[in-house]
């Protein structure tokens, strides 16, 4: 029996949360916003064109159930051109990378850009970490966001991570009860200060866009957001958990990476960016 999470399946439920998130919302959103997205087999590209930020230019689910050969990332690059982006990542597990992928990117102008790491458990030892895990401030609650707190919800996410483009917010929104999504959110009284998401992919479930406002941190809110999600996930049927984060460089400090360690998440790679630019 598998232990760990499969390698494939994180992967793959990674970009199709991202996918989704973006190219499930509402036709006006997706053309205000200039959302595309392609499906290659078991490869997703999605694209935002009015997003400044490129950071949801991103493409995946290589190697999950082939070995990956020039072809089709060949094809996302010419995805990215079709939508008029200048620039698009490619998110492939440096295990899953082919032996001439040196050549392949040269071809195709790919360059290294930042560096993540997966993280992965499975839902037990999630629900069971306890040491080390920070407690909620009192006067602070952490429950479901409901559909008449979708906006508010939303801008906390989108805002924090510094999404500002007319319509984000909208486009964030827009997944709140929609199917395999659930949201979560820690209120001070009347005021969303936290938030988070999972996206139920089969066994696994995405941990999505956790942020808290600079006034709630350090109050316990992301440790209590994972563990809520954790339990979410485990009624949702899933096995497993993973999460992504920015990795560490000399000197860094990633505190959803140590809250995520604490929580009961292990490191399964470091995964570099592999980004085309046009021209």
């Amino acid at each position: 029996m598998t232990t760990t999470v499969p390698i494939g399946l994180a992967e793959q439920t990674e970009i199709e949360a991202y996918a989704d998130f973006a190219a499930g919302a509402p036709t006006p959103v997706r053309d205000l916003l200039g959302i595309g997205s392609l499906r290659v087999g078991p490869v997703l590209a999605l694209a935002i064109r009015e997003d400044p930020s490129r950071f949801f230019n991103r493409a995946g689910g290589f190697g999950t159930d082939e070995p990956i050969t020039a072809d089709v990332p060949a094809q996302v690059c010419d995805f990215y051109r079709e939508q008029g982006v200048p620039q698009g990542g490619f998110m492939i597990a440096p295990p899953l990378l082919p032996a001439d992928w040196a050549s392949t990117a040269r071809k195709l102008n790919l360059t290294e850009g930042s560096r993540f790491v997966k993280l992965g458990c499975d839902t037990e030892t999630a629900l069971s970490a306890r040491d080390g895990v920070a407690a909620l401030d009192p006067g602070l609650r952490v429950g479901p966001v409901e559909s008449h707190q979708a906006d508010e919800w939303a801008a906390v996410m989108m805002t924090t991570f510094g999404f500002s483009t007319p319509g984000m917010i909208d486009m964030a929104a827009s997944c709140v009860g929609r199917p395999n999504w659930h949201q979560y959110a820690v209120w001070d009284g009347e005021r969303i200060i936290a938030v988070g998401s999972i996206f139920v992919n089969g066994e696994c479930a995405d941990m999505f866009g956790g942020a808290t406002l600079p006034e709630g941190r350090g109050r316990g809110a992301q440790s209590a957001l994972l563990s809520a999600r954790a339990r979410a996930a485990q009624a949702a049927g899933c096995r497993w958990l993973v999460a992504e984060t920015g990795a560490e460089a000399p000197g860094d400090h990633n505190t959803s990476l140590h809250n995520m360690l604490r929580t009961g998440f292990e490191p399964l790679y470091e995964r570099a960016t592999w980004l085309w630019r046009e021209g």
